[in-house]
């Protein structure tokens, strides 16, 4: 039974490659669900797929120092930028695929936590157009 735990997976948002402030990557694509029941389906619901959409979900440990990470995600706020991530910071290949398209960075949160907590951020982005699966 084959497994794996993530230990080094590879995140890049607008061309920054981010893994060194990364402690949480999520990429979740859904199909809206469309109802196309008739009388025909002799009481059996019948659905087709519709729409596709995703959201990038992430969890980064801030660093604020010049170069670092709010200086690069502060300035994407409001743009829709690429995004690739991997389940391994190794070459891209038929046991670690990329996923990548382009994600709305919607929030931002420089400041977040309590007294003794670590200066994490925790964001979810909606992708822009396809996601898709590469192995090369």
């Amino acid at each position: 039974m084959p497994t794996m735990v993530l230990t080094a997976a590879y995140l890049n948002i607008g061309g920054n490659v981010l893994s060194d402030y990364t402690r949480k990557v999520e990429v979740a694509v859904e199909v809206e669900e469309k109802d196309v029941t008739t009388y025909a389906s002799l009481g059996w619901k019948v659905v087709i797929g519709g729409l596709k959409s995703g959201t990038v979900a992430l969890e980064f440990l801030q660093d604020y120092a010049a170069t670092k990470l709010d200086s690069i995600m502060w300035p994407l706020l409001g743009t829709v930028v690429p995004f690739e991530a991997r389940a391994d910071q190794a070459a891209v290949g038929p046991s670690n695929p990329k996923y990548s398209g382009n994600i709305l960075v919607k929030e931002w949160s420089p400041i977040s936590g309590s007294v003794g907590d670590e200066a994490s951020v925790g964001v979810s982005y909606p992708t822009s157009g396809a996601v898709t699966r590469a192995t090369s």
